[in-house]
């Protein structure tokens, strides 16, 4: 039986993320559909960014000094991401200036996410064992359960120099 992976879960997520942009477009002319859309979209962007920081980094770097250049591009990644989305936050959902927002938001996420892809969650697969991915996947799964929503979780940005400091 093969255990479930947390770069399994990650990866999920990511085509979850890739869905919802596609229905954002879709209900491009329907405020009360974009609305929905993106509560569910920023708020699960903010709390897979968050689970990734408390969880899956710190671990990545334990592994090799190329994992620093790693998590310190993901923290400049998170910070993109939750920029756009507190400046989509400040304009009425469907106008201009919040498809720009949201815009920044899905170019910033592809960018983070075509970089995980192809380093971090390979070199992860590759150094932890598949008892520490079951273990990582659970406190993923769990953390991203109890901060649905984006509660209790913070939006702010961090320092990826510090954030690397703090958590090797």
């Amino acid at each position: 039986m093969q255990t479930t992976r947390v770069t399994d879960l990650i990866r999920l997520d990511h085509v979850w993320f890739r869905s919802q942009f596609a229905a954002l477009e879709t209900a491009r002319d329907d405020r009360d559909a974009l609305t929905s859309l993106w509560a569910a979209l920023s708020a699960r962007l903010e709390v897979h960014a968050a689970a990734e920081e408390a969880l899956f980094y710190p671990r990545l770097l334990k592994d090799d000094s190329d994992s620093v250049d790693d998590t310190k591009d993901a923290i400049k990644d998170h910070n993109e991401i939750r920029d756009a989305i507190h400046d989509a936050e400040g304009h009425r959902i469907g106008d201009d200036a919040w498809w720009q927002a949201v815009n920044a938001t899905e170019h910033a996420n592809t960018e983070h996410m075509e970089e995980e892809e192809k380093g971090p969650l390979i070199e992860f697969d590759h150094a932890a064992s598949s008892d520490e991915q079951a273990q990582l996947a659970s406190a993923f799964a769990a953390f991203e359960t109890e901060h649905a929503g984006a509660r209790g979780i913070s939006t702010a940005d961090k320092d990826p120099e510090e954030y690397v400091e703090d958590n090797s």
